[in-house]
């Protein structure tokens, strides 16, 4: 059926009448904001009639179909989705690869590199020591319960856990 052998006026018109009555109803059920949303689709298929787009329209919903139907019964167009398909899939594994690439390997540490720090100065990422953290003020009980011969880095626990009413 060619676009010439169809009688749009009448099909325009009766379909902006049937979607004028559906909007009526909607409006009763739904409220205003509803029904004037129906109103404005239903206009459009006369609006189009007037303003002679129909036939521009006609073209392009035939292209489509076109393309769809010759998608579907054509076997070279799959070949040529499959193709598609792959490219793409290769576009992403290589961007993956290209941001490991670019993250750089990581390379073991050794530990031989590093050089200890202090007690109570942490070790940046480079190996070096940074600058003491802050030590919170002990009580001057705790500090009289410290063994002089203890080591320090169980003093900083028995410390804390005097502290906190442990042990």
């Amino acid at each position: 059926m060619s676009f010439e052998q169809i009688a749009w006026l009448p099909l325009c018109a009766g379909v902006t009448g049937v979607g004028l009555v559906l909007s009526f109803l909607l409006m009763r059920r739904r409220g205003a904001v509803a029904g004037l949303r129906g109103v404005a689709w239903s206009l459009l298929p006369l609006a189009a009639y007037l303003t002679g787009a129909l036939p521009t329209l006609w073209r392009i919903g035939t292209a489509i179909a076109g393309f769809f139907a010759g998608v579907v019964f054509d076997p070279m167009v799959w070949a040529g989705v499959a193709v598609t398909g792959l490219s793409l899939l290769l576009f992403l594994v290589t961007g993956v690869l290209r941001r490991r690439r670019t993250a750089g390997p990581v390379a073991p540490e050794a530990p031989a590199v590093r050089a200890p720090a202090a007690p109570g100065r942490p070790v940046a990422p480079g190996g070096t020591a940074t600058q003491p953290l802050p030590q919170p003020k002990a009580a001057p009980a705790a500090k009289a319960a410290a063994k002089p011969g203890a080591d320090e880095d169980f003093s900083d626990i028995e410390d804390i856990l005097k502290r906190r009413g442990i042990g």
